[in-house]
């Protein structure tokens, strides 16, 4: 399967889009903004930042509100700093959207304006002052050559490559299986590409590689359930298992639709009996989502 052409969220505003299911990785960005917010005041004390321009790449910006809102907090944090500290002001900004080409674009593009316009009221930006804000969509692997030599100031990426845990995509599929929805032999074959290190891992490859200094390395977690401890939820929302059920359908259904061949029916079936399956599970024990944050600068 050539993987790069399958591997996007579900687009689109639709109930089941990653657009409308993505509140933990949003609730994920919010908490370790103190890290990039850090990260960028360090980057202010760099003269070549400080002439006024900053460009940034989000890698695996995937689509819906989440897509602009941590852009949204690189150039506020940028733009106040720079005048605390008596630099000129951080006027021009170029943003550089990536993910896969399957990936949904055009919602992003969409909010553009909107993104804009809210940003430099929250900015408080006066019409003669306000700042130039450039966004670029970048399709194409983050693994491979992306941008030109030094053309970056800055590089994000958040929940690029996601995440397993006690259960996960094959407890999905194994379990469906046994009511007879997937075939034996295609069950045998699907495979995704996912590996989660250990911070020790992280620090021997990053040490390894050689580019780069490790400012800050961090192990958190957060419930796996992005609507724990809300209040006035609907009915449908109070269940912990359904909530993660549709996170994944938003995350893995273009993958699992490809590689099984099957209607949005037999699709809607799995994950209801997924999200049943978590729900027991996560009556039993509260469920966590294991993140790793790590902020790299790189040696000069």
């Amino acid at each position: 399967m050539a993987m790069a052409n399958v591997l996007h969220m579900n687009g689109g505003m639709e109930e089941a889009s990653y657009a409308m299911n993505s509140l933990l990785q949003r609730k994920g960005i919010s908490t370790t903004l103190p890290i990039t917010k850090e990260a960028i005041a360090k980057l202010m004390c760099n003269s070549s930042v400080a002439l006024g321009r900053l460009a940034i790449a989000d890698l695996g910006c995937a689509s819906g509100p989440n897509s602009l809102f941590l852009v949204s907090e690189v150039i506020k944090a940028a733009h106040k700093l720079s005048s605390e500290m008596g630099h000129e002001s951080t006027d021009q900004f170029q943003i550089f959207l990536n993910d896969l080409p399957g990936n949904d674009f055009n919602n992003i593009f969409s909010s553009i304006q909107g993104f804009k316009e809210k940003t430099r009221k929250e900015m408080g930006s006066c019409p003669d002052s306000e700042p130039l804000i450039f966004i670029t969509g970048v399709p194409g692997s983050f693994y491979e050559r992306l941008f030109q030599t030094d053309s970056l100031h800055f590089i994000h990426s958040s929940y690029s490559v996601h995440w397993r845990s006690e259960v996960h995509l094959g407890n999905l599929v194994s379990c469906s299986l046994l009511q007879g929805l997937i075939d034996q032999e295609k069950l045998d074959s699907f495979n995704l590409p996912l590996f989660t290190p250990s911070a020790m891992e992280v620090e021997v490859e990053v040490q390894k590689q050689g580019s780069f200094a490790i400012e800050h390395l961090e192990l958190w977690d957060m419930s796996w359930n992005a609507y724990e401890g809300e209040v006035d939820l609907p009915e449908a929302l109070q269940d912990g298992g359904y909530n993660v059920s549709r996170c994944m359908k938003a995350l893995f259904e273009p993958i699992i639709a490809h590689q099984f061949n099957l209607s949005r029916e037999i699709i809607d079936e799995i994950f209801r009996r997924y999200g049943l399956l978590l729900s027991e599970w996560m009556a039993k024990e509260r469920a966590v989502l294991v993140s790793l944050t790590v902020s790299l600068t790189k040696w000069r």
